[in-house]
């Protein structure tokens, strides 16, 4: 068994001069992808460092698209490596018998990739090629459409070519930015977003908040449930990293090598579910009443907490009942709250003096406000928040998967922090309560719930105490979050909970394999599952289950505590 030595390529010379003109280069969120998919690679920072002694298989993060760069992926190709790159290498096109297209703006891609959902997925913008013919055999796959999903086709997804011993591979859709542009926007937020036609998603009200930056389509992107109530059903995002991820491995599988990978929960853990609450009103007996559901339903939660929040006395009771204490900070200019770092110092030092806390893992803002593109996450990681919750949707229309995931990630910074990674992890939430008149109805918990665990991700539902103490009706819907939730085998975890594990796995590193033929996987965290491509196997006999709709043979790993060796492990948060 020859596990693929996978390189990312990020020339640092060719991102600088990008930053130079004010350009992002968000092909380094393939890290980011990687490392969450729990598969092993190295940064490759200068391209006269490719070669092909220490890598297999290069993925094109940041080249330049001149003939001295094209040179090298040619060879390194032609020595029996695989090159994949996404949305460039224009300067290789002749070479490769095809000609670049005119690009294309917003469209919709079908993947046509076995194993791959059918739901076509959206892009921002395409570079599409004509095969043009020679010497060079050109495999094309999936089709891009303009504008809609069942708009005019307009090229392949990606082509395949083979280059003595190897391979290039070359997509349409920088499928690394797309995925970027869905999690956090296609643009910084600085005024209000387009409202929805039908009246149901008015988030040009004034006040900056994290959806008035939103990559998806009011018509083209929601569905309904079956009261009629609308919500983005699909997480694109999290679909393009599948795509990405499935590409991969099949890659290496046709040039002799397996790419392993690191399970996304522990070993038993079959899906995550996350409740959360908002402070808001911060009467004591909202509190009480929400101890009381959790109780009875046997739930942890992660209660955001706004100024001047509880009693003391309720602090002690929720975390005697082993609740999370989070932040809930409060920028919403007609409370007197206001856009600004030490604001935000100043309120979170009131929760930890308030609640005689200092550890405070998390924050949500209140009211979702949010400006600019990544001051909240340097805001956190300053002041040691590992994890936001921001991301969501504010108002009834635009629930469900509005920034494309279900999944914790890690936020890239805009072109002037240097593309960096913020160490603050986002996890974002679904809804805000239900079956209120100005909120969604329950009708959509089953929807989220099959969504969520399709994609492994996590199904994180908020609940404000006010109307847990006020509203039987929503604590009823929250009642049938916990009962179908169970009944699909989810477990509820904090945002702590999920935080820490989601670090603790990403410091694992797979490596060769010991005396026993198995995979040495060091650092992992106990539960750790590792799973091993194995095409030929059948999916459903024992040990044997579909990954990326690839079958895979499970390897549980040891929790041996020795730190990784080598290369740099997986973390990308804070690089």
């Amino acid at each position: 068994m020859k596990i693929a030595n996978i390189g990312i390529l990020f020339d640092q010379s060719a991102a600088e001069r990008k930053k130079r003109y004010g350009i992002n280069s968000f092909g380094r969120y393939l890290g980011e992808i990687l490392a969450h998919a729990g598969i092993t690679y190295r940064w490759i920072t200068e391209i006269r460092d490719l070669n092909r002694r220490d890598t297999d298989l290069v993925l094109v993060a940041a080249a330049e698209d001149g003939e001295a760069h094209s040179t090298v992926l040619w060879e390194f190709a032609n020595q029996g490596g695989a090159v994949i790159s996404y949305g460039g290498l224009r300067s290789m096109a002749s070479a490769l018998g095809c000609l670049p297209a005119a690009p294309l703006g917003v469209g919709y891609a079908a993947a046509n990739d076995p194993g791959a959902r059918p739901e076509p997925l959206r892009f921002l913008r395409a570079e599409p090629w004509i095969v043009t013919g020679g010497a060079m055999k050109a495999e094309a796959s999936g089709a891009l459409r303009r504008s809609r999903p069942d708009g005019e086709e307009a090229g392949a997804l990606l082509h395949r070519f083979r280059v003595g011993a190897g391979l290039i591979e070359r997509w349409a859709v920088d499928a690394a930015e797309t995925i970027v542009h869905m999690q956090q926007g296609a643009a910084p937020v600085l005024r209000d977003g387009i409202p929805a036609a039908d009246g149901t998603g008015n988030v040009n009200e004034g006040i900056l908040k994290a959806d008035d930056e939103v990559f998806f389509d009011w018509e083209l992107d929601r569905a309904e449930t079956e009261t009629g109530g609308k919500y983005f059903a699909v997480p694109q995002a999290d679909l393009w990293r599948e795509l990405i991820v499935r590409r991969i491995i099949r890659t290496a599988e046709g040039l002799g090598w397996t790419v392993p990978f690191l399970g996304l929960w522990p070993e038993g853990t079959r899906h995550v579910a996350c409740i959360s609450h908002d402070s808001d009103h911060n009467q004591d007996e909202h509190a009480e009443s929400t101890l009381k559901l959790l109780e009875e339903t046997g739930i942890r939660s992660t209660w955001c907490m706004l100024e001047p929040g509880y009693s003391t006395v309720v602090y002690e009771q929720v975390k005697k009942a082993g609740h999370e204490l989070a932040f809930h900070y409060n920028a919403l200019e007609m409370q007197g709250g206001r856009w600004d770092r030490h604001e935000f110092e100043r309120q979170l030092e009131w929760l930890r003096s308030a609640a005689g806390i200092r550890d405070v893992t998390s924050n949500k803002n209140h009211y979702t406000r949010f400006e600019g593109w990544g001051e909240l996450f340097a805001w956190c990681e300053a002041n040691g928040i590992a994890v936001d919750q921001t991301r969501g949707p504010s108002k009834k229309g635009n629930v469900g998967f509005l920034f494309g995931t279900c999944h914790p990630y890690v936020p890239i910074s805009w072109f002037d922090e240097g593309n960096r990674f913020y160490r603050t992890m986002e996890i974002g939430f679904l809804t805000q309560d239900m079956d209120l008149d100005h909120w969604a109805d329950s009708s959509i918990v089953i929807p989220f719930l099959e969504e969520a665990a399709k994609v492994d991700g996590v199904a994180h539902f908020l609940f404000h105490q006010v109307h847990i103490h006020t509203k039987e009706k929503v604590r009823e819907a929250f009642r049938k979050v916990v009962r179908e939730a169970r009944s699909r085998g989810f477990e509820f975890w904090t945002t702590r909970q999920i935080s820490e594990w989601e670090r603790a796995r990403r410091k694992a590193r797979i490596g060769g394999t010991n005396g026993r033929g198995e995979i040495v996987v060091e650092g992992a965290p106990a539960g750790a599952v590792l799973w091993i491509p194995s095409p030929d196997a059948a999916a459903g006999t024992e040990g044997v289950e579909l990954r990326y709709g690839i079958p895979c043979r499970k390897q549980s790993v040891a929790a041996d505590g020795r730190a990784a060796t080598g290369l740099p492990a997986n973390q990308v948060m804070g690089e």
